[in-house]
């Protein structure tokens, strides 16, 4: 299950919530307009309300929920807007955080990020893209530790969010997941060489893969859109 960093080691019954919730909707087994029922949710884990209530908050927060009073809570809805706005502030951070990097690469991560490589292979292999999309979050959170900035994964997971469920839109051939890890490969050749503009077009180039299919994927699920 992919979750987003937590303020503390210990899970709490609104962790547990939310990131199953979480889960659901960037994978897309929530589908964008589903309706979500405190009682209902309360009812399947065996909690009080008071937790759903706070991963409801939260899932709000990273723009994933609608949350009306007095009316239902519901899956939001893609927005074109909200997805190019997340997009350019994960970008921003990125690139900034890989050129850190770039300056002094920790050589002391390169035996976990070849681990994450060969696991991302390997998911290509079995064409399991839930695993693959958790193994790439993985990924860049490394490289956000790899570069001293554990504090910068925050952001760009909160922005990634925005854009996680167009991913699992558009990883559905085997190629897709092969390019995404050829841009990986690319990332990780250019920060052991030290190579500042190999990484910076690599990363860019990476974020930007999602560019042509949006276009797309708002004409063949224009429902899933508010805009």
């Amino acid at each position: 299950m992919v979750a987003l960093p937590q303020a503390s080691e210990r899970r709490t019954s609104a962790d547990v919530v939310f990131e199953d919730l979480y889960e659901q909707i960037v994978s897309l087994d929530l589908l964008p307009g589903t309706k979500m029922s405190e009682v209902e949710i309360a009812k399947r884990f065996g909690v009080s309300r008071q937790p759903v209530r706070d991963a409801f908050s939260r899932l709000g927060n990273l723009g994933l929920l609608v949350i009306r009073p007095q009316k239902a809570t519901v899956v939001r809805h893609f927005s074109l807007e909200g997805i190019q706005n997340a997009r350019f502030i994960r970008t921003a951070v990125e690139v900034e955080v890989l050129r850190r990097a770039c300056r002094s690469w920790d050589t002391a991560f390169d035996a976990r990020i070849d681990d994450n490589l060969e696991a991302q292979r390997a998911a290509i292999a079995a064409k399991d893209t839930e695993a693959f999309h958790q193994i790439d979050y993985e990924f860049h959170r490394l490289l956000c530790e790899a570069a001293g900035a554990s504090f910068a994964f925050e952001t760009i997971a909160a922005n990634k969010a925005q854009v996680d469920r167009l991913c699992i839109l558009s990883l559905n051939a085997a190629e897709s997941m092969e390019t995404l890890l050829q841009d990986h490969i690319d990332i990780m050749d250019g920060l052991r060489a030290g190579d500042a503009a190999a990484v910076d077009g690599a990363i860019r180039r990476h974020l930007e893969r999602l560019d042509p299919t949006i276009e797309t994927i708002h004409a063949t699920h224009s429902d899933y859109f508010q805009d």
